[in-house]
């Protein structure tokens, strides 16, 4: 399968730069795949797509502020990005300029040492920090946009969902932007359950796919959890053939790595999975999702989960119709 069979132009201008004033006013596109057929509305009627017994899976990830710029041993400026905490003391992380962070050098945080300890094969490097990381986010810290949002956010807030609560996360599960409180409990008074989990968005979600061949792909580990109430909720409505909706590409991706036999087990540990077109789903049954970028392992999950035909032509009316695109953007209920 090739890389550039999932390539697709869209206008600069269908980036969003910022969020809506109001988060469920965002449009959404149904995309339904027995019809093989899509209509608009607006996020906010999503609930009238919503039956009773359905279950809902949120991420409640808390994007952390990840990027600190740092001094370099020559006295210039420098930049880390913290991926993934693998220690009490020691982060994996993406610098820049990376040649700048060889193994053994040593930057500095405000007044406190950062000693770069391995460099490994994908340029990720291993740090360890002698003052407690979480005071340093705190204090020198800032959310790390992605690189296609170039206006600056007026409130940190705007991009954590509203029921992000559990902190290390890189970037935000941005599916769930579009829920307000009002409308989350609208849609447990229609009789949907709604579950978390919690899945740390990192490397794995944002970095580019550099291999043609799309199979030899390998994706970064993201660290998530499910617990016992959540699992028993998604198992109770597999065994009753009621529907289990996925929040976003990282729902997917939790629920899909501990399935077995058609249900899901309480864990907590790193994913590595990979969900290309030709995977068999075993717990998603319908998925809300943002419209994603070109050739990225979020839409080939996507086009795994419904037809890619189906799915680009989705995309292409939405071009068309001039929805907004990427984090910031719109989204798309696939049923």
């Amino acid at each position: 399968m090739r890389l550039t069979d999932f390539d697709y132009f869209l206008p600069k201008e269908l980036i969003a730069q910022k969020p809506r004033e109001k988060r469920d006013t965002s449009r959404l596109l149904i995309v339904d795949r027995q019809k093989r057929d899509f209509f608009e509305t607006v996020f906010s009627q999503i609930v009238h797509y919503l039956k009773p017994g359905d279950v809902l899976i949120l991420n409640d990830t808390r994007v952390i502020r990840a990027r600190i710029y740092v001094a370099l041993p020559n006295g210039k400026k420098g930049e880390i990005l913290l991926l993934r905490k693998i220690g009490d003391d020691r982060w994996e992380i993406l610098c820049r300029p990376a040649k700048k962070f060889k193994p053994g050098s040593e930057v500095r945080v405000g007044d406190f040492p950062v000693k770069i300890e391995e460099r490994k094969p994908t340029g990720v490097r291993i740090a360890r920090f002698f003052h407690p990381v979480e005071e340093l986010i705190n204090t020198f810290g800032e959310i790390a946009l992605p690189p296609y949002i170039k206006e600056k956010l007026g409130n940190p807030e705007e991009y954590q969902t509203i029921f992000a609560r559990r902190d290390g996360g890189i970037a935000s599960p941005t599916a769930g932007l579009h829920f307000t409180t009002e409308l989350i409990e609208e849609i447990k008074g229609k009789g949907v359950e709604v579950g978390f989990i919690t899945l740390h968005p990192s490397l794995g979600t944002f970095r580019p796919i550099k291999e043609e061949i799309v199979e030899k792909h390998k994706m970064y580990p993201e660290d998530f959890s499910i617990g016992k109430e959540t699992a028993e909720i998604i198992n109770r409505a597999k065994e009753e053939k009621r529907r289990v909706i996925a929040c976003g590409t990282t729902c997917v991706r939790a629920l899909e790595s501990v399935a077995e036999d058609g249900k899901v087990r309480a864990y907590s540990g790193a994913t590595e999975l990979f969900i290309y077109p030709g995977y068999r789903f075993q717990i998603v049954d319908a998925l809300i999702t943002n419209f994603h970028l070109p050739k990225s392992s979020l839409l080939l999950l996507i086009c795994a989960f419904a037809d890619k035909d189906l799915i680009f032509a989705a995309y292409q009316y939405a071009i068309e119709k001039r929805f907004l695109f990427y984090s910031f953007g719109d989204a798309m209920f696939i049923v």
